[in-house]
């Protein structure tokens, strides 16, 4: 099980222009769906006037949410192609939208689709990618007394303290890589009093 993904860091844009007809192309990091739809929501806005807004987004590090959407032109003209540029540099968490200003001249399919998967495959080659891991969480629960055990698992298995609070009980939300969460929580097992929650 591969456990690491790439996406984007930031925002990035580029302009494409063919035959008069102007492509601006916005790759931005998402993690949900929401956050897709704010984003579409503020783009469609901000380009009231452009002909088209297509789009597509790819979510989570299985890769299997997706979507592809072309806005008016001709099926499989826009959506895909820009999906198909996200597919290609194996990102995901990411949207890309293309907003298109109709200069007069038509282009016809193949030049919709060349246009479209240029602008997508420039504004990603202008973002920073890097790669992430995908990690699980688990919530524990123990007896002060035995703060220092646990204390000793964190300091030697390296998760994320996401949360914690102390008092007569313990509680602790911990983050680490999926592969590592089955010793962590092994190691965890062993702690007195300790408990998943």
């Amino acid at each position: 099980m591969d456990d690491t993904y790439r996406t984007i860091t930031g925002p990035s844009e580029a302009v494409y222009t063919e035959k008069r007809s102007k492509f601006i192309a916005v790759a931005l990091p998402v993690r949900t769906l929401e956050e897709v739809k704010e984003q579409l929501d503020i783009y469609q806005k901000k380009y009231y006037d452009a002909r088209h807004v297509c789009y597509a987004y790819m979510l989570g590090a299985e890769r299997k949410n997706f979507r592809a959407n072309d806005n008016g032109e001709p099926s499989g003209t826009a959506g895909k192609p820009i999906l198909g540029q996200i597919n290609s540099k194996e990102l995901t968490d990411v949207l890309v939208i293309v907003v298109r200003y109709f200069g007069g001249i038509k282009l016809g399919t193949s030049g919709l689709i060349v246009a479209y998967r240029t602008a997508a495959s420039l504004a990603l080659e202008e973002a920073e990618v890097v790669e992430k891991t995908v990690d699980e969480e688990v919530g524990i629960a123990f007896e002060y007394p035995f703060m220092n055990d646990v204390m000793r698992v964190v300091k030697e298995n390296l998760p994320e303290i996401v949360s914690q609070s102390y008092d007569m009980d313990c509680f602790m939300r911990l983050r680490i890589r999926k592969s590592e969460m089955p010793r962590l929580r092994a190691r965890l097992e062993k702690v007195e009093t300790l408990r998943f929650v």
